[in-house]
């Protein structure tokens, strides 16, 4: 193994229930009647899909689509600054793979402009050699194309990449790009047997060791 690619939503930093908050006060603004539940029906879906479900439900006839879409960003990115925090074991995993000289990289669902603001906020973004967003790309997780888009600009073979994974979209993702694929599902969503396709389940990246690395050897 060469790379790891990471998930940054929930994976990275504890930013789902900030997005679950920053979704329902927007959403609710526009009539929808949105809930912390509801809201894992899209954890790991780029922004434009989730505004998009979401109106295809409950359509709204007030703010377009665009504009929903940019006040959920701007919120958040607030959120994440004044609230946010790193997951548990991030900086121990980060470590361990800088010292065994992995390139890294972050593959997220999120704007490229929101994963550099939150990098800089908890002094990670030097970590990383690689930054791309599905934003780039025509579909967002579960297809690969994020994955395989920070494949090609790390420059490595897939079957050389490990991919951490909170969510079931993204671990389908990283699969169909051909990672080997770490899942740390929230303890809410562990049971989905979507996560079945992961070659690794851990409770948390506190349980990450180079042994899972070498596992995919």
């Amino acid at each position: 193994m060469k790379a790891a690619i990471f998930d940054m939503d929930g994976l990275l930093i504890d930013s789902e229930p900030l997005w679950q908050e920053a979704e329902i006060n927007v959403f609710r603004s526009v009539g929808v009647p949105l809930t912390r539940e509801m809201c894992r029906e899209t954890v790991g879906v780029r922004l434009d899909g989730v505004v998009r479900h979401w109106y295809e439900k409950f359509p709204w006839h007030t703010d377009s689509l665009e504009v929903v879409e940019a006040r959920i960003l701007e919120e958040v990115s607030r959120l994440i600054v004044s609230r946010g925090r790193l997951m548990p074991g991030v900086r121990e995993t980060i470590d361990m793979l800088s010292a065994a000289k992995y390139e890294l990289a972050v593959a997220s669902s999120s704007p490229l402009r929101l994963v550099r603001t939150s990098l800089e906020t908890f002094g990670l973004i030097d970590n990383f050699s690689v930054l791309h967003s599905a934003e780039a790309e025509s579909e967002g997780k579960p297809h690969p194309a994020v994955y395989l888009s920070a494949i090609a600009r790390l420059g490595v073979d897939p079957s050389d990449c490990i991919a951490f994974e909170d969510s079931a979209a993204g671990v389908r993702a990283a699969k169909g790009a051909g990672a080997w694929v770490i899942a740390v599902p929230d303890p809410a969503d562990i049971s989905n047997p979507a996560f079945a396709a992961a070659d690794v389940v851990l409770s948390s990246l506190t349980n990450f060791s180079m042994d899972h690395v070498r596992l995919s050897g």
